[in-house]
């Protein structure tokens, strides 16, 4: 995460590269967490009755192609005010496509554009299988999780309305991850995750509220592309070695 071979500007106040993998959760942090213990670590570290809730959760989304996923994702850092921002996620497989106020970014699983709106630039590099580049990809992410990177286990069950939620929280074993711990609720009657939060080590926190999951929705052809042909007067940046 600390390499950088070329700079994103960022969103107001939030580093791309903490909204990337934040947003990424909703697809692949459950359907890695409870695909198989940690290569590295002793199974009675993490908590066998919230590795089942996650294997019936990891189920229920593995029976879709695609998802999409709008999104409501607040945002509070010490010292500055409270900021909420929305968007839209969608995945096929390693293709993705993150929307938000002030900008994009889009993958087709080799390239990889990043369309700063405020700037009008657009920032083209190849897609990074190993998450080397300026910001984790759902890829690596997805990989840290089948490492045994975080260790998780139930801390509450809760009521809001009329949906019983389950809390479960991941710790980094590393004391290097920008991230102390994530907490994340899930909808046990519906199977679907319903808010993650961040908690930064710097005193950040950043709730992430799913608000519509739409699954196995047929996408347009480009839709995880973005061809700068379309956006006249935008400055484009061609990263790619």
């Amino acid at each position: 995460m600390s390499s950088k071979r070329f700079t994103i500007t960022p969103i107001r106040f939030l580093p791309m590269k903490k909204t990337l993998p934040l947003v990424a959760l909703v697809f692949l942090s459950l359907l890695a967490a409870a695909e198989a213990q940690p290569h590295n670590q002793a199974p009675e570290q993490s908590d066998p009755e919230a590795q089942k809730v996650l294997e019936r959760v990891r189920k229920k989304y593995e029976k879709h192609k695609t998802l999409e996923a709008e999104f409501t994702l607040t945002i509070e850092l010490p010292g500055q005010p409270k900021e909420v921002q929305k968007g839209t996620i969608a995945q096929e497989g390693q293709k993705f496509r993150l929307d938000m106020d002030q900008q994009s970014v889009v993958s087709d699983g080799k390239t990889t554009w990043v369309y700063l709106k405020t700037e009008k630039e657009i920032q083209i590099t190849n897609t990074d299988p190993n998450g080397e580049g300026g910001f984790m990809t759902p890829r690596e992410l997805l990989n840290r999780y089948q490492n045994g990177d975080y260790l998780y286990a139930i801390t509450g069950k809760t009521r809001e309305g009329a949906k019983a939620l389950t809390h479960i929280e991941f710790k980094p074993v590393s004391r290097r991850s920008e991230y102390s711990k994530l907490r994340v609720s899930i909808d046990e009657s519906a199977q679907l995750v319903e808010r993650i939060i961040a908690f930064g080590r710097d005193g950040s926190r950043f709730t992430f509220q799913i608000t519509r999951l739409t699954p196995d929705k047929a996408f347009k052809a480009g839709h995880f592309q973005i061809n700068p042909k379309n956006y006249p007067g935008v400055r484009v940046e061609d990263l790619r070695m």
